[in-house]
């Protein structure tokens, strides 16, 4: 299995990559996210250490079952070689009905297939009124107009 574009990454390549990504977490499907990471994809997000594809679908799982009409947008920061830095946000809310922007950065290394081996995700939470919130489009993929997170200020 392959998943294109392969490394080494060129600015457009590497900002087609995340926007690929994007699109996949904005559907919420952590099958069709999987399938993206090698099969011994060693991951770190927040505290947690994993490994692993079915650990990685088990884990988001988890996630948008807690987290709510989940929106993310990612942007790309930095490439060289096979590797990528994305800055995201995501907004989200919880059971009770209290809104998130999730902040965050990742750092991707792929395999000569254009998988993803390695992620290592930092991220911080901001509790919002749903007033503030900046991602209201419908649920799943980022409408192409939509603004991004230099456009949002964010």
């Amino acid at each position: 299995m392959s998943r294109p574009p392969f490394p080494p990454f060129t600015a457009e390549t590497a900002a087609q990559k995340a926007r690929m990504a994007e699109d996949a977490w904005n559907s919420r499907d952590p099958a069709r996210v999987a399938l993206a990471y090698t099969p011994d994809s060693q991951w770190r997000n927040r505290s947690d250490f994993l490994r692993g594809r079915a650990t990685i679908e088990a884990f988001l799982t988890r996630k948008w079952a807690k987290e709510l009409d989940y929106r993310l947008i990612k942007e790309v920061w930095a490439f060289h070689g096979a590797r990528i830095a994305v800055r995201f946000a995501y907004e989200w809310h919880d059971a009770s009905g209290q809104w998130i922007r999730s902040y965050g950065n990742e750092n991707w290394e792929f395999d000569a297939e254009g998988l993803m081996a390695r992620r290592h995700a930092s991220i911080n939470d901001l509790a919002i009124a749903e007033a503030d919130r900046k991602f209201r489009w419908p649920l799943d993929k980022r409408p192409e107009d939509h603004p991004g997170l230099n456009d949002l200020g964010l």
